[in-house]
């Protein structure tokens, strides 16, 4: 008989989070793989727990699917951690998951905390239908990209971003989505944890003044509101500042002012009249 695959959700930050059956399951298997052996090694010894430990990460992850897989076929049985959370969710996981399906050998998956349904119940955003879209792009053209790609999506969006880009990430997304409510969660569960709550606008100009900010963050943005719903004079700027910005951009790369505004307008989502409008009101707001 095949051991089995146990999919094991740790605590994001407090470790009372982590359930009995977790560390029950922690303590009989053969092996713990885990995303950084350092991180999981100290969550062990706090519960006094002795495993044997092997490290599984994206950059190892398909050799050790199957050399993980060797062990379960042979009868041993194998936990599944990543550093915080539950694994698979923007962690690995998912090669050894389906190579072990695909060998007929038992996966069972141990809940527990995952930051996004954290921050989502906590946040008072509608929880009734959500998209999760995990970590947006690094890379400007490709983040607003994918937040244009969302726009109309009648879900609640939650993103993971890191605090170094979510100044910058909200820019965007005022841009791209014109300004509604919105939550960022940040430090989930720990002594510093924080629920800024406010629209887009109000938490783009907040985030951009606060250039200390830690913590893996949570950014919640409601539901495309519909039609009929005119956009506010404070939502407005800062997509017309992001329209400049991403103009001037392109214009330094060598593209002429018609081609630059087309492109940027194709980026943010812009129609090119409702483009070339923001550009010019934008420009004489500057003026005076």
């Amino acid at each position: 008989m095949p051991g089995t695959l146990y999919i094991v959700a740790t605590p994001i930050g407090n470790l009372e989070d982590i359930t009995p059956r977790a560390l029950r399951i922690l303590r009989d298997v053969d092996t713990v793989a885990c995303e950084d052996t350092r991180r999981t090694q100290g969550l062990l010894n706090h519960f006094g727990i002795k495993a044997k430990t092997i490290s599984y990460h994206e950059h190892n992850e398909r050799e050790r699917a199957e050399q993980l897989c060797q062990l379960l076929i042979t009868g041993r049985n194998v936990a599944v951690v990543s550093d915080a959370g539950t694994p698979l969710i923007s962690d690995p996981g998912f090669r050894i998951v389906n190579a072990a399906i695909q060998r007929n050998i038992p996966v069972v998956s141990i809940p527990g905390a995952t930051a996004l349904v954290t921050a989502l119940t906590a946040s008072g955003l509608a929880s009734d239908q959500f998209f999760f879209a995990g970590f947006l792009p690094a890379r400007a053209n490709a983040r607003r990209a994918k937040l244009q790609e969302l726009r109309d999506m009648r879900a609640t969006l939650i993103f993971y971003e890191a605090p170094h880009r979510i100044a910058k990430t909200l820019k965007d997304a005022v841009a791209v989505l014109g300004d509604r409510d919105a939550v960022v969660a940040r430090e989930l569960t720990k002594l510093h944890e924080e629920i800024a709550r406010g629209s887009l606008v109000d938490l783009s100009r907040r985030f951009s003044q606060n250039v200390s900010v830690r913590g893996e963050m949570v950014l919640i943005i409601s539901a495309h509101p519909g039609r009929g719903r005119p956009e506010s004079s404070d939502s407005i700027e800062p997509k017309a500042e992001a329209l400049i910005d991403r103009v001037r951009a392109l214009e330094k790369e060598g593209l002429n002012s018609k081609e630059a505004l087309k492109k940027a307008a194709r980026e943010l989502g812009f129609k090119r009249p409702e483009a070339y409008r923001l550009l010019i009101a934008q420009k004489n707001r500057r003026k005076k």
